[in-house]
């Protein structure tokens, strides 16, 4: 599967908000999107002139896929099986997003990044409900534990990361046992605990085209 390999830092300058890909390094002064707000390339602090509906529509879905570190084809089929189900179209689609492991061990606080928290899925530093599980897209459900290998508790980038999960926040939906290194999901998100500035009604309207 392709994957982007360039700079990060200017895809948060290209969507004109800061996507927190870099984990403590946004928090700090060295944050490329702090230092030079404005788009990258030659012409990026051009003037730029009216951007038209379908422009608007567009940036709308390559921000929230860039957030959540996806693929045009991975986020096409978040849409279409949102699509599916009952219920508003772009909620369901960013329960989708919520619901992967890569994205609740970021947001309980186990890794610095979803970046970081697909690479560590991969290689298997996570256990949810006692069974090793090394697919970053794997749909948590109420009631599951996620918890750190045992092997995998002393890895220094983990309890990094830990230490700052106080700055970033914990969702209500989910629960940490901090002492334990372990999560539990409460509830599925709602809208509401998003908290990331997100139209997606402008991308169910981009691929209802």
């Amino acid at each position: 599967m392709a994957r982007y390999r360039g700079s990060v830092c200017r895809l948060c300058r290209r969507e004109n908000l800061k996507l927190f890909l870099k984990g403590d390094r946004c928090y700090s002064d060295k944050c490329a999107f702090d230092r030079r707000g404005y788009p990258p390339g030659q012409h990026g602090q051009r003037r730029r002139g009216k951007i038209s509906d379908y422009g608007i529509q567009l940036r709308e879905k390559q921000k929230v896929k860039r957030m959540y570190g996806l693929s045009e084809k991975q986020f096409r089929l978040f849409f279409e099986r949102a699509d599916r189900q009952k219920g508003i179209t772009g909620t369901n689609l960013l329960v989708f997003l919520e619901r992967r492991l890569d994205n609740v061990v970021y947001r309980l606080g186990f890794v610095n990044s979803r970046t970081q928290g697909r690479h560590y899925v991969r290689h298997n530093h996570f256990l949810v409900n006692d069974q090793r599980v090394n697919i970053p897209s794997f749909q948590v459900k109420i009631g599951d534990v996620i918890q750190i290998r045992e092997k995998s508790i002393k890895i220094q980038a983990i309890n990094e990361a830990l230490g700052a999960v106080v700055r970033r926040g914990l969702p209500q939906w989910l629960e940490l046992d901090k002492d334990n290194m372990k999560g539990i999901v409460k509830n599925f998100p709602i809208r509401e605990d998003l908290t990331m500035p997100m139209q997606e009604q402008l991308i169910v309207e981009l691929y209802s085209k």
